[in-house]
């Protein structure tokens, strides 16, 4: 089921796999979080993805907010809690994914929430930046033998030498995605430049994971190839929630998916621009200029600067041929405006 659909199918073929990022801004609400399946799969995405937390399995009851955003929640354990699904609705959920033809993800952060998106069913892995390192979490998705795609927002690239080798030596599926975490991320540190490095290093799929808010790095990211592309959406930038800062609107994840698209074609069809030139012969004749007579001129006029023009269209002599055709004579009466062809000069060869 997963495997034949053709956003899996393109990866690596120029297809950039687009993941609409829902995590956790739909605030904990059902209907919400069905609301921005649809939004996704209207802009055109080929994904739409969430975060699975289970409070009792990640967290303690002390846990800090790295921020503190929410008026309701007095811890981050509390928050987690509040972003909880049951199994049903996750079910729910990826049926829902299904059913609008885009791919369900949802990235783990325990060994539990593994298990449940397990039997939800999802075609990948996403591993969050702060999981990156967790081997326990990592090893069990691997059970599954479905490909993984890992963020690098705070590893540096010994840990993700490990966790790429971690994934290669079970025969998995890689993806690394180029992150920084910065909410929003400015454009100095995007790190345009990893994207090709990982792709040498690693030999593997590789693309963005972008909190700038704006559809530039994605673009940018296509111009280079690269395979995939994870950025945070929003319904409107007025909502509440710590991500909504680095989303982009889905008016604007459209625009995003089109220019994507656009430039998958262009890369897609190189221009030949010999080609290129023949198939615009004829918008050459009437773009371009030739030789023209300035006023009526008798037969036998020796020509002269002051006897010619250079003048739409270029159905005549082009202007590259006036030293050959100064000094010599006309062998025919010709017009004002007259365009001039080889036939109308003595001795001139075609």
């Amino acid at each position: 089921m997963t495997t034949q659909h053709p956003a899996l199918a393109g990866l690596g073929r120029g297809r950039c796999l687009v993941i609409g990022e829902v995590a956790l801004t739909h605030d904990g609400s059902l209907g919400l979080a069905h609301a921005f399946i649809d939004a996704i799969a209207n802009a055109g995405a080929d994904a739409v993805k969430f975060q699975t937390h289970i409070a009792a399995a990640e967290s303690t009851p002390a846990e800090p907010f790295r921020v503190k955003f929410s008026r309701q929640d007095a811890t981050r354990y509390e928050y987690w809690k509040r972003m909880e699904f049951t199994e049903a609705q996750w079910q729910g959920l990826a049926d829902h994914c299904r059913d609008r033809g885009v791919l369900f993800i949802s990235s783990p952060f325990s060994l539990q929430a593994v298990d449940l998106l397990e039997r939800v069913g999802q075609p990948l892995w996403k591993i969050a930046s702060g999981e990156t390192c967790n081997a326990q979490l990592l090893d069990r998705v691997l059970e599954t033998g479905r490909p993984v795609l890992l963020s690098t927002g705070m590893s540096p690239v010994d840990e993700i030498d490990a966790a790429v080798a971690r994934v290669k030596a079970r025969g998995v599926p890689v993806g690394v995605f180029q992150c920084t975490t910065a909410y929003p991320c400015p454009p100095e540190k995007i790190g345009l430049n990893l994207i090709p490095y990982y792709r040498e290093r690693y030999g593997c799929w590789v693309g963005l994971s972008d909190h700038s808010a704006t559809i530039y790095p994605g673009l940018a990211g296509a111009a280079l190839g690269m395979d995939l592309l994870e950025v945070h959406v929003a319904l409107s930038r007025e909502m509440f929630g710590p991500d909504v800062v680095a989303s982009v609107t889905t008016s604007e994840l459209r625009q995003l998916v089109d220019g994507i698209r656009f430039i998958e074609r262009m890369r897609a069809h190189p221009v030949d621009k010999n080609d290129s030139a023949r198939e615009t012969a004829p918008l050459r004749r009437l773009f371009t200029r030739s030789l023209v007579a300035r006023a009526a001129l008798p037969a036998g006029t020796v020509l002269a600067p002051e006897h010619l023009a250079i003048k739409k269209p270029g159905t005549g002599l082009p202007p590259s041929r006036l030293d050959d055709v100064l000094g010599r004579r006309l062998v025919r009466e010709v017009a004002a405006d007259q365009v001039l062809s080889a036939d109308d000069i003595e001795g001139l060869a075609p």
